[in-house]
């Protein structure tokens, strides 16, 4: 059952170049003569390898049956996958869907186009996992609770689970592992994970902090959203802005959770320096919402996670890419890109591969000598445009032209 359709999937033996009349040479055949007898090809390459000649020999023989093909990206988790990602481009097979069969990511966006390419509509109550907006209403939501040790994480959690789940205690480092709660809001399902309170690393002592540690950058890698706990009496200290900078690097939504609110005097005066120093050392990612709480007392918690769900829906949005070429064409009229070897480059189509988070392809001649600058520039142009605060926003550029026009 793939969204709500019944397919019979076959897993084939693989691709592999080998010489006539050997074991390899006889599973090919068989693999090409199941791509001939499919009414849809999955073709599958490894993200993290990036593309090599083999693949690009058999995306050859994919063209060649003329059956209609999805190319998927597998192990796109991390920086490194998404690189070999972007290789994909050059298959000509369309847009790679970026998954982590490992993680379980991607795979609501996979099931999506498989039932378009095969003229089914999906049913959202059969999508189970994955990254698509329907899909969230059936998965839990997964939060992580991040943050220095003893900012009053767990405090926080039993606060919003209302009963006393986690022990709390004024001594830092009670919470060892990163433990996991379901919480229905407003009909969401939210999966709460309390995390151990991450130190530098030459302040972690013995295994089971060093664990701890672990388990909690394990938590932020396969939450949706993330929310940095700070203290609102010695706010975004150097560990908190290094953990922001980890969740970014992640790809993950972010809240910041301003907790001890009601210890503050002047709250106004202190928002508006928290904003700054977020929007300074954080710069990456822009428009981060800063909750005031109070854990203890249970105030801001509403607040605290409608920002949670709206920062995923965030995350999960993708730009039809008609929308997304008119804003193109409009930010390079206000300022131009810059020149290389004394010949202006010109962004010619933009796509949108993948969502969680949002991930743009630009294809240009001459990619190589776009300024960083120019990139931020787009970067911050396409989040004001589309309203996409408080999300990692990724964007490469690749040689080339519009990979999907028409000759």
């Amino acid at each position: 059952d793939v969204a709500g359709s019944a397919v019979i999937m076959v897993d084939t033996a693989g691709l592999e170049e080998s010489a006539p009349g050997t074991i390899p040479s006889r599973m090919r055949k068989q693999t090409e003569t199941a791509m001939r007898s499919a009414d849809l090809v999955l073709f599958v390459v490894d993200a993290r390898e990036g593309i090599v000649p083999a693949d690009a020999a058999f995306a050859r023989l994919v063209h060649a049956t003329g059956k209609p093909a999805i190319l998927v990206a597998n192990k796109c988790e991390g920086r490194r996958g998404l690189d070999g990602m972007y290789e994909a481009f050059s298959l000509g097979l369309g847009d790679p869907v970026p998954i982590s069969a490992e993680h379980g990511e991607g795979i609501g966006d996979l099931e999506m186009d498989i039932a378009a390419a095969l003229g089914e509509k999906p049913l959202a109550s059969d999508v189970a996992t994955g990254s698509d907006t329907n899909a969230t209403t059936i998965r839990p939501l997964r939060v992580a609770i991040v943050g220095r040790p003893n900012v009053g994480k767990s405090t926080l959690v039993n606060a919003l689970l209302g009963e006393e789940r986690m022990i709390t205690g004024p001594e830092p480092g009670l919470t060892r592992d990163a433990i996991a709660a379901d919480l229905v809001w407003q009909g969401r399902t939210i999966r709460l994970f309390d995390t151990a309170g991450l130190r530098r690393k030459a302040k972690v002592d013995g295994i089971a902090e060093w664990l701890g540690n672990t388990d909690t950058i394990r938590a932020i890698r396969f939450a949706e959203v993330v929310v940095l706990v700070v203290d609102a009496e010695r706010p975004f200290e150097k560990q908190d802005l290094t953990i922001g900078d980890m969740i970014a690097d992640e790809g993950r939504a972010i809240i910041v959770a301003i907790n001890k609110w009601d210890l503050v005097t002047d709250k106004q005066k202190m928002l508006k320096d928290l904003r700054e120093t977020v929007g300074e050392r954080l710069a990456q990612v822009q428009g981060i919402l800063l909750v005031p709480i109070s854990a203890l007392a249970e105030r801001g918690l509403d607040k605290l996670l409608q920002a949670v769900v709206a920062a995923n829906d965030t995350w999960n949005r993708r730009i039809p890419t008609p929308e997304l070429n008119r804003w193109l064409q409009e930010a390079m009229a206000r300022h131009a890109a810059p020149s290389s070897r004394g010949r202006r480059i010109k962004i010619r189509f933009m796509t949108q591969p993948s969502t969680r988070p949002p991930t743009f392809v630009g294809f240009c001649q001459r990619a190589d000598g776009m300024t960083e600058d120019y990139k931020r520039y787009l970067v911050n142009s396409l989040r004001k445009a589309f309203d996409m605060p408080g999300v990692p926003i990724r964007l490469q550029l690749r040689k080339g032209q519009n990979p999907f026009a028409k000759d």
